[in-house]
């Protein structure tokens, strides 16, 4: 590149007029320079996972939807991007409008969820045994950009896609339900190059359970009674984990997956953790608490969310869940053991988001029917 150097006069000592012209607009690329990355690197600080929707994005990812329903047809496999592949009920639940009741706009009770999560969590508070909920997000809200070229990768793309759940969740904080979103952590881990979803199955991937585990157990930890529990010896192994994802073709090939593989105890102990009805947490829910748990269709065992929990806190999980309704059936099951849940101390409720418009209905279930006794019991 030719410059003009800056040329000093040599009887009066002046810089000469193009010198000072350089000298200024150099100065002036820099600052502007300088302010565009500071103001970058200020809204990344201020929002990591990228600024609100704008009504363009909105009406870009509501297009990007529907087009993946099409695509689906009467199946349940929505073929995206670079080997995703998206569910149908899935991308039909980001799709679907409000889907609680508000003031003069009431939905049909039996669909409304509030009721129903309301309810169960008072006859938890009534048995002294906490609720926190994990829903966990939705692929399409994570990766849209695998739902359609049209839209870029978050934080181009902003995180609140999925807009009626970030609006429902807040509805439940404000009613005094403890919500735990990892919408944010997801997409942070993203943009550190980890997938939180399996590519070609329904359900989240080790890498996501390992992160809602360390979230939960942050959430719970300081509690006494979890310092009570003692801690049981375990260790962790990085595996490569093939599975045929419940998405994709039969003769498609295998998707592979890094994972933490949690033993049960030091050395050669044996892989994944036993469920234990004494335990004083209880995960409660669908499939996304016993994916890479329980083996089988559920892919593997050792690295599912209860062997995560407990690497994190150092003492197993009880395990409640139903396969493909983590809703009103997992409370249903979780009521026919008819002990009040004697012994818990937290319910961890966790269920993909599609759960609140795609599943089973939410209806009340009594679970806890005699609190005074539950309370005794412990």
């Amino acid at each position: 590149m030719q410059t003009t150097p800056i040329r000093f006069d040599s009887f009066t000592g002046s810089i000469s007029l193009a010198a000072l012209m350089f000298f200024s607009k150099a100065v002036s690329q820099f600052f502007l320079i300088f302010v565009g990355l500071s103001g970058v690197l200020a809204l990344q600080a201020a929002d990591p996972v990228g600024k609100a929707a704008t009504e363009e994005q909105k009406k870009a990812f509501r297009a990007a939807l529907e087009s993946g329903i099409s695509r689906a047809g009467d199946g349940i496999s929505a073929p995206g991007l670079d080997g995703w592949i998206f569910f149908d009920k899935e991308l039909r639940h980001l799709a679907a409008p409000r889907y609680w009741s508000e003031p003069g706009a009431p939905v049909d009770a039996t669909n409304d969820p509030v009721p129903a999560i309301l309810d169960f969590q008072a006859q938890l508070n009534k048995a002294g045994i906490e609720l926190l909920i994990v829903p966990v997000p939705a692929k399409a809200a994570i990766y849209p950009d695998k739902l359609a070229a049209s839209i870029p990768p978050p934080p181009a793309t902003p995180g609140d896609l999925a807009e009626q759940d970030a609006a429902f969740l807040k509805v439940l904080e404000a009613r005094g339900v403890r919500v735990l979103d990892l919408t944010a952590d997801f997409l942070k881990a993203r943009g550190e190059g980890l997938e939180t979803h399996c590519r070609t199955d329904t359900h989240w991937s080790p890498e996501g359970i390992r992160i809602a585990a360390a979230k939960i157990a942050q959430s719970i930890a300081s509690a006494p009674w979890v310092r009570d529990q003692g801690h049981q010896p375990a260790q962790s192994d990085i595996a490569q984990i093939p599975i045929r994802g419940d998405l994709a073709a039969p003769d498609a090939p295998p998707e592979t997956l890094p994972a933490r593989v949690v033993r049960s105890q030091a050395g050669a102990g044996s892989v994944g953790i036993p469920d234990s009805r004494q335990s004083p947490v209880l995960l409660l829910g669908d499939s996304h608490n016993l994916v890479f748990h329980t083996g089988a269709e559920m892919h593997a065992t050792g690295t599912g969310l209860p062997d995560q929990l407990f690497l994190e806190l150092g003492f197993p999980m009880d395990v409640v869940a139903v396969m493909g309704s983590g809703s009103t059936a997992a409370r249903r099951s979780l009521a026919r053991r008819k002990d009040n849940l004697a012994g818990k101390k937290v319910v961890v409720w966790c269920f993909s988001t599609r759960e609140f418009t795609q599943g089973q209905g939410w209806s009340k279930v009594p679970v806890v029917k005699d609190a005074a006794a539950n309370s005794v019991l412990k």
